[in-house]
Parts: C-alpha cells; sequence; structure tokens
C-alpha cells in the first residue's frame, strides 16, 4: 500500500492560509510545497502589493477581450500593435494563440502585424476548422490586400495540419504565403523555442506551395 505523501498528512492553522494554497497549487507546475512558499511570501508583503496582484488579476477575467481585428488579447477594442501606425501592415503573421505571438514579439525580428487562431486543428480532441479564428483571417487578407502571409506554426501534427489548411484556403487569394524555417524541432511549440532561434526562422522563412 502507497504511503500518503506528509503534505496531505499536514493540517493547516488556518483555513484562510489552507484555501490559499488550493488555488495555488491547481497552477499549471506548482505543487502544494511551492504554493505554501508563495503564500508565506505574500503573507510577508505589503498589503498594497498583495491588493495590486489581486487586482490584476481580477482585470484578467473583467476587462480582457479579444481584438476585433487579430484576435490577440486586449484591454480596448483593437490591441495595441494593431494600432501602431510603424507596424508594416502588408505582412501578417499568423499563430497560434497569445503566448507565441510574444515568443515571436520576444525576438524583435518582426515589424508586421498578426492573426491569432486561437488553437489548431485537432480531429483527435475535437477542433475543426469552425472551431478557430481562420476565416477571420480570409476576410482580412481580402480587405487589407497584404503581400504576404507567414503560417508561424508549431512543428507538430496538429500544427502542420493547420498550416496546410489555412494555406490551401489562402491559395484563392493574390498573396505570398510563406512558413518559419523548421530550424525548430519537429515535435516542438513555439512558446519555448529560444528567441535566436525563433528569430532566425522568420527571418529564413520560405514560401509554402501546396502540392
Amino acid at each position: 500500500m502507497a504511503l500518503m505523501p506528509i503534505f496531505a498528512l499536514m493540517q493547516f492553522t488556518s483555513q484562510i492560509v489552507e484555501q490559499a494554497v488550493e488555488a495555488l497549487s491547481s497552477f499549471p507546475g506548482i505543487g502544494k510545497r511551492t504554493a505554501l512558499r508563495l503564500v508565506m511570501y505574500l503573507m510577508n508583503r505589503p498589503e498594497i502589493e498583495v491588493t495590486h496582484l489581486a487586482d490584476a488579476l481580477i482585470k484578467l477575467k473583467t476587462e480582457l477581450h479579444l481584438c476585433k481585428r487579430c484576435g490577440t488579447v486586449s484591454d480596448q477594442e483593437y490591441c495595441d500593435i494593431c494600432r501602431d501606425p510603424r507596424r508594416d501592415e502588408t505582412l501578417i503573421c499568423v499563430v497560434e494563440d497569445f503566448s507565441d505571438l510574444m515568443a515571436i514579439e520576444a525576438t524583435a525580428q518582426f515589424k508586421g502585424t498578426y492573426h491569432v487562431l486561437g488553437g489548431l486543428i485537432s480531429p483527435m480532441e475535437g477542433i475543426g476548422p469552425s472551431d478557430l479564428n481562420i476565416e477571420a483571417i480570409l476576410q482580412r487578407v481580402k480587405e487589407e490586400g497584404p503581400k504576404e502571409v507567414i503560417l508561424a506554426l508549431s512543428a507538430t501534427v496538429e500544427g502542420d495540419t493547420t498550416l496546410y489548411y489555412v494555406a490551401k484556403k489562402l491559395n484563392e487569394f493574390d498573396v505570398v504565403v510563406s512558413n518559419i524555417a523548421r530550424g525548430i524541432s519537429v515535435g516542438g511549440e513555439l512558446e519555448y523555442v529560444d528567441e535566436i532561434t525563433l528569430g532566425r526562422s522568420l527571418l529564413q522563412r520560405t514560401q509554402y506551395t501546396i502540392n
């Protein structure tokens, strides 16, 4: 019979502390020991700091919405990137989600605009093209007439499936469709790729053709 973890047997002296530990340990990668250390840290911080943190977390759910143009998270109708006049609007970089957008921004190699799909096609998980922000990118290309659409998707089965589907749809328009160079290992996700590798992959992108 397996022994119950020692932490599971621990009796808290406060229900408030226990609830805080339970809440933080629900985060990915945070176990109860780490959660307890975080709670102890917060207990020793000034009240104004903890209040500021709580307010920031609440605003994530109450004040964020999706940019009407590109689909990334924004606290305004249009995100800061879409409203930036310095951006090259002839280039659109298609990404899976907000974390991939931020990973590309961290490279400082891309000065165009973005389009967030909100996921990847995955029949195993019941996610089809209609569940993603694909029709919106087709509408953008039709209305805005960009010169190039870069498909910056993860080198996974789902990423390749989505890349092929979107590229095939974009073939109906007079626009260059390219994908990032595969300096990224097969099975790798963009948000975990280092900035140098990802930046080079963008600069060395190649035109994508449907066979």
